[in-house]
C-alpha cells in the first residue's frame, strides 16, 4: 500500500477514536474507552509508517487538516454541533494549505 493510503487509513482511524472520546464520556465508559485507546494506537502505527516515506511536516500537516476537517464533520452531523462562520473558514483554510502543500510543495515526496 503507498504512503498516502497508509496516511488515509492513519486518519481515519484518528478521527473514528476522536468520535469514540465523546463516547467515552471522559474515559468513564470501559467499551468506548479500549475502541479510543485501539483506534489511537492504529493511527501512531500507521502514522509511524507514512512518515519513512513522506517528511514529517508535511505528513503531519496533512494528518492534522483533514483530521480536523473530518472531525468538524463528525461534529456538525453527528453530534449536531454548530459551526458558525469563524469556524467554517477556518475549515476552509485548512483545506486550502492542504490542497496547497499537496499540489505545489516539492516536499512532498511524491
Amino acid at each position: 500500500m503507498t504512503a498516502y493510503g497508509l496516511l488515509a487509513l492513519a486518519i481515519i482511524s484518528e478521527v473514528m477514536g476522536s468520535t469514540f472520546l465523546v463516547k467515552s464520556e471522559g474515559f468513564t465508559k470501559f467499551v468506548p474507552s479500549i475502541v479510543v485507546i485501539t483506534l489511537f494506537s492504529i493511527a501512531f502505527y500507521l502514522l509511524s509508517q507514512v512518515i519513512k516515506v513522506i517528511p514529517l511536516g508535511i505528513a503531519y500537516a496533512i494528518w492534522a487538516g483533514v483530521g480536523i476537517v473530518l472531525t468538524a464533520l463528525i461534529g456538525f452531523f453527528v453530534f449536531r454541533q454548530t459551526l458558525d462562520w469563524p469556524a467554517i473558514l477556518g475549515i476552509a483554510l485548512i483545506i486550502c494549505g492542504v490542497l496547497v502543500i499537496n499540489l505545489f510543495s516539492n516536499a512532498t515526496g511524491h
